[in-house]
C-alpha cells in the first residue's frame, strides 16, 4: 500500500501542473479533459485486471486469455468507425459521446457481476459468463461512439493553423492518462487484493462521473459536436420509425452480436480485415471523387500514418497481457519491503505521461515557434524506434541477472522508453487525423485511425501467443519473441525518419484552411 500511496501523490502533483499549464488553452478543453480522464480510468481499471481475471477467477488458458483479450481489444477499435460514421451523418459528435458514456456505464456496471470462482477441473456457470460477454459487449460498443468523437470534438475547438493544436491534444492526452494512471492503481490494486467485483464496479462509478462532467460542461464547448442537419435525426425513412430510433435499434442490435462473436478470436480477426478493407476503400473512393488534389493528398498522407501504428500498438498492448504476466511470474516486484500486484506496474506508462505529456506540449509548442519542429512522420518514426528500444533494454536487463527474477527496475525503464515513443505518435497522430481530414469526414477517419489501432491490439493478442509458447525442452520463449519484436520497431522507425519528407509532401501543410 505503501507504493500505491506514493504513486497517488506523484500523479496527483504531475495532474495539478498539467491543469496549471493548460490555462492558455480554450476552456472546453477542460471538459474534454475530464470526461476523457474518467472513460479511460473505467476502461483501464478494467483492462489492468480482464486477463487475470481469465485466468485466475475462470481459470482459462493463458492461450484462450490472451486470445479472448485481443479479441476484446480489436472489437472496442473497429466499432468507432460505426460511431464516427453516425455521427458525421446524424448523430454530431456531442450526441454520440452521450451515447457512449452511457453504454459504458451499463457495461462496466456489468462486470462487478463475477459470480463465485471457478474450482479446479470445473467450468465457469453458463449465466456467469454470458453476463460476462454482454459487459465487454456494452464497453464495446460504448467505446465505439464515445473514443473517436471526443478526439474530433478536440479538434473542433481549435482552427486548423492554429500552434497551440499539437499541445492541446498532447494535454488531452495527458486527460486520458491520469484516467488510465488511478484506474490501474486503484481499480487494479481492489480487484487483485479485496475482490474483482470492487476493482470492476470501481470502473463503473468512474465513467458515470466522466458522463456527469461532459453533460454539465456542455456550455463551455461553444457549439462544438452539434450535428451539421438538426433535422436529419427527426426523419423517418422506415417503418415510421426516425434515424435516431433506427439507430437506437441498431445499437441494441449491434451489441447482440458484438455478444456473440467477442468469444470468437478467428471471427473478430476475419471481421477485422473485412471492416478495414470496406473502410480504406470507403475513404479512397471518396477522396477521389470528391475531393480536391490537395485535399485528397491529404487524405492519403493520413491513411499511411494511420497503417504505421499498427505495428506500434500491436507491441504497445503487450502490456496488459505477455508483459503483464511476465511482470507477474518473472519479475522481482518487491517494493518497500512489500509485493506490488503485478496489475499496478500498468499505471506506470500513465504516470509519466501525466509528467511527460506537459513537457513533449511545451517542447512542441517551443520548436514550432522557431521552426525547428520535426514533421509529424519524423515524430511517428521516433515513436516506433523508442518501442523496440524498450523491449531491447527488458531482454537485456532479463538475460544479465544469470537465471534470476528481473530487477523491477528494467519494468519502470520499458514502460518510460514506450511512454516517450506513446507521445511522439499517439497524440500527434489524434492532432494530425482532425488536420489532414476534411470537416465531414473527420468522424470517420478518426473511426479508420481508431480502426487501425484494433488491427494493432488484434496482432497483439497473437503476439502475446507466441510469448505462451515453450521450447523443445520447456523452456520460455518471451525474450525471443520480445527480442525479434525490438529490432523489428527499430528498423521501422529508423525507416519511416528515412521516408519521413516524402509523407510531409503528400501534406500540403502550407495550403490548408479552416472550414467552419
Amino acid at each position: 500500500m505503501t507504493f500505491i500511496l506514493i504513486l497517488t501523490a506523484v500523479g496527483m502533483v504531475g495532474l495539478g501542473s498539467a491543469l496549471f499549464m493548460m490555462r492558455t488553452q480554450p476552456r472546453g478543453l477542460y471538459v474534454l479533459f475530464f470526461a476523457e480522464m474518467w472513460e479511460r480510468f473505467s476502461y483501464y481499471g478494467m483492462r489492468a485486471l480482464l486477463v487475470f481475471y481469465l485466468t485466475k477467477h475462470f481459470l482459462f488458458d493463458q492461450t484462450v486469455a490472451y486470445g479472448l483479450y485481443g479479441a476484446y481489444t480489436t472489437l472496442v477499435f473497429i466499432t468507432p468507425v460505426i460511431g464516427g460514421l453516425l455521427a458525421d451523418r446524424y448523430l454530431g459528435q456531442r450526441k454520440a459521446v452521450v451515447i457512449g458514456a452511457v453504454l459504458l456505464v451499463l457495461g462496466h456496471s456489468l462486470m462487478a457481476f463475477e459470480g463465485e470462482p471457478v474450482s479446479p477441473g470445473a467450468s465457469p456457470e453458463p449465466m456467469v459468463l454470458n453476463i460476462f460477454y454482454l459487459a465487454l459487449a456494452l464497453i464495446i460498443v460504448g467505446v465505439g461512439f464515445l473514443k473517436g468523437n471526443i478526439s474530433a470534438i478536440v479538434g473542433q475547438l481549435y482552427a486548423k493553423s492554429d500552434v497551440r493544436r499539437d499541445s492541446g491534444f498532447t494535454f488531452f492526452y495527458v486527460g486520458i492518462n491520469a484516467g488510465s494512471f488511478f484506474g490501474a492503481l486503484y481499480a487494479g490494486y481492489l480487484g487483485e487484493t479485496f475482490g474483482w467485483k470492487y476493482g470492476f464496479g470501481l470502473a463503473g462509478i468512474g465513467m458515470l462521473l466522466g458522463l456527469i462532467v461532459f453533460v454539465v460542461g456542455k456550455p463551455w464547448l461553444n457549439g462544438a459536436g452539434e450535428p451539421k442537419d438538426l433535422g436529419a435525426l427527426h426523419r423517418r425513412p422506415m417503418f415510421g420509425l426516425s434515424v435516431e430510433q433506427l439507430i437506437y435499434l441498431g445499437i441494441i442490435a449491434t451489441t447482440g452480436l458484438v455478444w456473440w462473436v467477442v468469444r470468437d478470436q478467428e471471427t473478430v480477426g476475419w471481421l477485422l480485415y473485412l471492416t478495414m478493407a470496406a473502410t480504406y476503400l470507403y475513404i479512397l473512393y471518396t477522396s477521389i471523387i470528391s475531393l480536391e488534389p490537395h485535399a485528397r493528398d491529404r487524405i492519403i498522407a493520413a491513411l499511411l500514418l494511420i497503417t504505421v501504428q499498427i505495428l506500434f500498438w500491436a507491441l504497445f498492448e503487450q502490456a496488459g497481457s505477455s508483459l503483464n504476466v511476465y511482470t507477474d511470474e518473472q519479475v522481482d516486484r518487491t517494493l518497500f519491503g512489500q509485493a506490488v500486484p503485478a496489475s499496478v506496474f500498468q499505471s506506470l506508462n500513465a504516470m509519466y505521461i501525466i509528467f511527460l505529456g506537459p513537457v513533449f506540449a511545451g517542447l512542441w509548442l517551443f520548436l514550432a515557434k522557431r521552426g525547428l519542429e520535426p514533421s509529424t512522420p519524423q515524430k511517428f518514426g521516433l515513436g516506433v524506434a523508442q518501442l523496440g528500444l524498450g523491449f531491447l533494454l527488458l531482454v537485456w536487463g532479463a538475460t544479465s541477472t544469470g537465471g534470476a527474477l528481473t530487477p523491477v527496475v528494467f519494468v519502470f525503464l520499458i514502460y518510460l522508453l514506450h511512454t516517450t515513443g506513446e507521445l511522439c505518435l499517439s497524440p500527434v497522430g489524434l492532432s494530425a487525423m482532425t488536420k489532414l481530414s476534411t470537416a465531414r469526414m473527420v468522424g470517420l477517419i478518426m473511426g479508420a485511425w481508431f480502426l487501425a489501432s484494433g488491427a494493432g491490439n488484434f496482432a497483439a493478442g497473437v503476439i502475446a501467443q507466441a510469448t505462451a509458447v515453450t521450447g523443445a525442452n520447456g523452456e520460455s520463449q518471451i525474450l525471443a519473441v520480445y527480442t525479434n519484436v525490438g529490432w523489428l520497431a527499430l528498423i521501422v522507425g529508423v525507416g519511416l525518419i528515412v521516408i519521413s519528407p516524402l509523407i510531409s509532401r503528400l501534406m500540403h501543410l502550407d495550403t490548408l484552411k479552416d472550414e467552419r
